[in-house]
């Protein structure tokens, strides 16, 4: 239709052009002079409305073009121009244009959803060129790492080289774990990664996700089911030898005291009767230490209740108060803010407090002036966080990942249980319980709980 008009349109320019070349000629003809300028003059009009009106489409068309390169489609054509060839080329500039808009916002859209998808998962995602500029990181990312933001990967390798070189080693596909302390805090990271070629450049996205839960939580089942096949095989071979042991030496006592013998064998018997009698001994304190952990790898279910911190420090106060003060430590509470509670067994609470206390007491033995500090607050996160700090002599770096495995310790006459029963507690409290500690300087222990089990 746009055509035909335009058709038409330059035929009647044409045919009324061609009537004013005849005017002039009989103008020019007749000699008369006058009325031949006014014919020229009319004549050069009608040639530049002819050209005018072959070109005003085009003109048109190559706005509408130039808006498309610049993404511009808030314009809008006039659909009853003066021009009639021109209203059908307007329509469709129109149209153009809301399918545009409309795909514009359903890109925008999309894009929306998908960051708020990247920014409520709680799995960190960073994409970068080749060249390690960083395009993209989302919000999980940065919490985790402590890094408000990030540009280059250059940056990651100056405040975090092992986790930089890690994923540079990292094969698309292939998962590794790698162990990182953020904020004194030490994490395990599960890294996976993929590339891909975008507008003729090479992306790599990589994802990492903090499983040192997860991996605690396994290594703690996996202990828990070695206590429980140790302390069933050490109970059913030590208990006959302790009851064997007990009548051998009780019978035998009784043929020493009955019979007539010469000193050297009384003596000689004597001897055996005490042996037997060590025996048995050892053997029922093997059976005490075997029910112990027994024990301890068979804690039940959390009773949760809504328990005070604050009523919570002065109970461990009120049962620590008289040994810590007979040892000179001074002990500081603080609660941030006061009424600050938690959803939490208070019996086991207690003791993963009392254990921590203790082994703080005996870090702070040899100090000259020896000082706990038990503080809980609140992160931003909602997570609430409990630390004991001391200025003890500190633990050494290759002790660090050993301290809550059970049965390891340090101290003389200690179980090695204390630590690891803490931890166990905590997981089943959804918690975490991490240490950060300068040899010479003093420990910190943390106790982390979910949001959720916070009020």
């Amino acid at each position: 239709m746009t055509s035909k008009r335009l058709e038409v349109g330059i035929v009647l320019r044409l045919l009324l052009l061609l009537g004013l070349l005849y005017a002039a000629e009989r103008a020019l003809e007749h000699g008369k002079f006058g009325l031949l300028v006014l014919t020229v003059l009319f004549i050069a009009g009608a040639v530049w409305e002819l050209g005018r009106h072959i070109t005003r489409g085009t003109q048109a068309l190559a706005n509408f073009l130039l808006a498309v390169k610049y993404r511009d489609f808030s314009q809008h054509y006039n659909e009853a121009h003066p021009d009639r060839s021109l209203r059908p080329l307007h329509a469709v500039f129109n149209q153009l244009s809301a399918t545009f808009r409309q795909l514009s916002a359903e890109r925008e859209a999309q894009f929306t959803y998908l960051q708020t998808v990247l920014e409520l998962i709680d799995t960190g995602i960073i994409s970068y060129d080749e060249t390690g500029k960083v395009e993209s990181i989302n919000e999980s990312f940065k919490r985790t790492l402590e890094l408000p933001y990030l540009k280059s990967m250059a940056t990651l390798q100056k405040r975090y080289p092992v986790l930089h070189d890690a994923i540079g080693e990292l094969q698309p596909g292939v998962s590794t774990v790698v162990k990182l302390t953020v904020g004194g805090q030490t994490m395990q990271l599960l890294l996976s990664a993929t590339q891909f070629r975008l507008q003729g450049r090479e992306f790599t996205l990589v994802a990492f996700k903090n499983v040192s839960h997860t991996l605690d939580e396994t290594e703690t089942e996996a202990w828990q089911k070695l206590l429980r096949v140790m302390t069933h095989e050490i109970m059913n071979s030590v208990a006959p030898i302790a009851s064997l042991a007990d009548s051998l030496r009780r019978d035998l006592r009784r043929e020493v005291e009955q019979a007539a013998l010469a000193q050297p064998e009384r003596d000689l018997l004597d001897d055996v009767v005490e042996g037997i009698g060590i025996i048995q001994h050892r053997s029922e304190g093997l059976l005490r230490f075997a029910q112990v952990y027994r024990d301890f790898s068979t804690i039940g279910t959390p009773l949760l209740t809504t328990v005070y911190v604050q009523e919570m420090f002065a109970s461990i106060r009120g049962l620590m108060s008289a040994q810590l003060a007979e040892a000179g430590i001074e002990l500081e509470n603080s609660v941030e803010p006061a009424d600050l509670c938690l959803q939490v067994d208070s019996r086991l609470m207690e003791q993963v407090l009392i254990n921590l206390v203790l082994n703080a007491a005996f870090a702070v033995a040899t100090t000259p002036r020896p000082r706990l500090r038990l503080r809980a607050h609140r992160l931003e996160s909602g997570r609430v966080v409990i630390d004991l700090a001391d200025n003890g002599m500190g633990i050494p770096p290759e002790l660090l990942d050993s301290i809550f495995i059970p049965f390891f310790t340090t101290r003389k006459g200690g179980t090695g249980i204390g630590l690891s029963l803490a931890k166990q507690i905590m997981h089943l409290h959804r918690g975490s319980i991490n240490v950060q500690s300068t040899v010479g300087a003093g420990t910190v222990f943390q106790l982390e709980f979910p949001a959720e089990e916070a009020h």
